[in-house]
């Protein structure tokens, strides 16, 4: 077996989702990490995380030193946090669609999924968080978020995305908040 040792660049396109429901959105964001079209080299993985934490430092280099973990979200966010985790030697936590009965539960809403409940477990006050997604869109789910953990008394830092769709005002929603986003690439989704 050959060894492959090239590590290709970053890519996002969108496509059209078939079967969705009536509240899904009817497009998906795809690109290189994701693995839907062609396998990931780990070093991609790690080449990806490495990139996310250059751009998080360059964008956003007050208060990185203090980070007390990532918080990833699932199923999309998982891949991102995981590789920036690594880069950057920051412990993660993922956010997932699964109601349990533990600790310092954060209820938020990703309003276009089929399942709209997700949920941070193990939140504090003061906890310092910069939250990682694959996409951003309409960025309504990281707003909603980003209220949440203040509200619990959290502060989070950064936004970080692997794709930002230009197009949908995700950006100054987040701004509007005093979250920076920072993105691995952009595309121009269908508005």
């Amino acid at each position: 077996m050959s060894e492959i040792t090239a590590v290709s660049s970053f890519s996002a396109r969108i496509v059209e989702r078939l079967s969705v429901g009536a509240t899904s959105r009817r497009e998906r964001v795809i690109h290189s990490l994701d693995g839907l079209e062609t396998p990931v080299h780990p070093d991609t993985l790690a080449h990806t995380g490495a990139d996310l934490w250059h751009l998080l430092q360059k964008q956003v280099p007050d208060g990185l030193d203090s980070v007390d973990f990532l918080l990833g979200l699932d199923a999309g966010g998982i891949l991102p946090t995981v590789s920036l985790a690594g880069a950057a030697h920051l412990p993660y936590k993922i956010a997932w669609k699964l109601h349990l009965p533990l600790d310092g539960a954060v209820r938020f809403s990703e309003p276009h999924a089929m399942r709209t409940d997700v949920f941070a477990y193990g939140i504090a006050p003061g906890q310092r968080i910069v939250i990682v997604d694959d996409e951003i869109t309409t960025g309504r789910t990281l707003a909603d978020l980003t209220r949440r953990l203040h509200e619990a008394g959290a502060v989070p830092l950064a936004a970080v995305c692997l794709v930002e769709d230009t197009t949908r005002g995700a950006r100054d929603l987040l701004t509007d908040l005093g979250l920076p986003l920072v993105s691995l690439t952009t595309i121009e989704g269908a508005a």
